[in-house]
């Protein structure tokens, strides 16, 4: 969650509003509270709040009447309700109305920290527009291209956007394949309904299950009450499956069955319930010869890939990197004490020919440490290189860097200075190996351990034994 995200806390019991005050102030919200349902909805309605969270019962209107209002009014203002009612009866009641989320009293602080953390990045993610085309505003996200590959792109998001079709956005790591998506659904006529993102490879996969279907209660150990899963909470807007090739193939029969008959099943549950949910999947992997080798369903794979979305790896576009950078310079200049950050021509050719495994997010980063080490000075070519080498990704396709440490070593070795120069070096391969392959994964350690061909557990040693995160 990004810092000082705007709550609104409505329940008239004082000691309870008193404690969630104290500890959400702590985790980074801005709190503001109301004791009357009345009250609330005039704050909610007047103020610009990401969240709202919410007694059930209270004087005035209660919880059930102003979800169903706030639904109505700003469908993307996420509402959770909270209640020591937690009958079938209440969750399905909230649901209908329009509830994000709910939770039983007395709160489990955890579950309530992260189902807000949910709240808000979905929030974010529908608000936030995200522009087409060069030259956008430096305070706005944008997609960025005058090549015609992403000419291309825009195009076939404004033919497909309003279409109520699945589409498959496929592209390496750092390619912006999320951003994409969010330019499908504020161009479609869903655009006034919920967007909810799950990253596949970012959930254990015991977990993703309920987290897209929801459970009953009792269904696992833990399952206390019945809980929503994001269908329920994305009904009548749009899904954003990340990392689709990630799921298993359990969770594939179960998402084959919402394309097939628009019905899902919780968790524990009979109950078939319908769905109205658009879905966009994202994937770098190659799903063919995932389906090749029965790592992923071909049924599955014809119903997603009815629209195929594919962005290019940044190598693959480099004139439209200069408009990269200058728009990265104006996004991030500010925040970083630079009112008007500038560029030489010969940096921006440095960069155009570097290979940029890590696409365009791995860019922005460097061009991020950039206007941290030019102090406010123009970014020549001497402080690109440095920022370039500090990255993670800072071996390029070829590896030339590591032909000079090599050189070096084994001439350290010829005079009598240095010993065990193959483990040496191999370590130090080894390190930026995993070092690269963690960054590109996001941290995800599954994803990154499946790239390597390596058990799970077996990087999460090796990232101990050389003291990386």
């Amino acid at each position: 969650m990004k810092p000082d995200a705007r709550l609104l806390l409505i329940d008239d019991d004082e000691v309870t509003a008193t404690v969630l005050r104290r500890v959400l102030c702590k985790e980074g919200y801005v709190v503001t509270v109301a004791s009357h349902g009345d009250v609330g909805l005039r704050l909610a309605t007047e103020g610009d709040f990401e969240v709202v969270l919410t007694d059930l019962r209270m004087p005035g209107l209660d919880g059930f009447e102003l979800v169903a209002r706030l639904s109505h009014s700003h469908p993307h203002l996420p509402v959770l309700l909270m209640t020591a009612h937690g009958t079938s009866e209440v969750a399905i009641e909230a649901t209908k109305r329009g509830a994000y989320d709910y939770l039983l009293k007395p709160v489990h602080m955890p579950e309530l920290l992260e189902v807000l953390e949910k709240a808000v990045r979905s929030r974010r993610l529908m608000a936030d527009p995200v522009v087409l085309g060069s030259e956008p505003a430096a305070s706005k996200e944008a997609i960025i291209g005058s090549s015609r590959s992403m000419q291309a792109i825009f195009k076939e998001i404004g033919r497909i956007a309003a279409r109520p079709v699945p589409v498959l956005i496929r592209g390496e790591t750092g390619t912006g394949k999320e951003l994409i998506a969010r330019a499908i659904f504020q161009h479609s006529d869903r655009s006034n309904r919920p967007f909810i993102a799950v990253n596949c490879a970012a959930i254990p996969e015991t977990l993703l299950e309920s987290e897209l279907f929801g459970h009953e209660r009792g269904a696992f150990t833990g399952a206390e009450a019945r809980r929503i899963g994001r269908f329920e909470q994305a009904e009548g807007g749009t899904m954003f499956l990340d990392e689709i090739g990630d799921m298993i193939p359990g969770t594939q029969v179960k998402l084959l069955r919402v394309l097939q008959e628009k019905t899902i099943q919780r968790l524990g549950g009979r109950e078939l319930i319908p769905v109205n949910v658009r879905i966009l999947a994202a994937t770098h992997r190659d799903l063919e010869a995932a389906v090749a080798a029965k790592e992923f369903r071909e049924d599955l794979l014809y119903r997603i890939n009815l629209v195929t979305i594919t962005i290019p790896p940044l190598h693959q576009r480099s004139e439209d990197i200069p408009e990269l950078v200058n728009y990265f310079l104006r996004r991030h200049g500010p925040d970083l004490g630079v009112d008007r950050p500038d560029i030489r021509a010969e940096a921006l050719d440095l960069l155009q020919r570097h290979a940029w495994p890590g696409n365009v997010r791995e860019l922005e980063n460097t061009v991020r440490k950039a206007l941290l080490l030019s102090r406010g000075y123009p970014i020549d070519v001497e402080l690109m290189q440095q920022a370039i080498s500090d990255s993670p990704s800072a071996t390029n396709r070829a590896g030339l860097p590591f032909v000079h440490h090599i050189a070096a070593a084994l001439d350290s070795a010829r005079l009598g200075q240095a010993e065990g120069v193959y483990h040496r070096v191999m370590a130090d391969v080894e390190r930026e190996l995993l070092t690269q392959a963690i960054t590109l994964a996001d941290g995800n350690l599954t994803q990154a351990a499946r790239w390597l061909g390596i058990t799970r557990l077996t990087l999460r040693e090796k990232l101990a034994a050389f003291g990386l995160r």
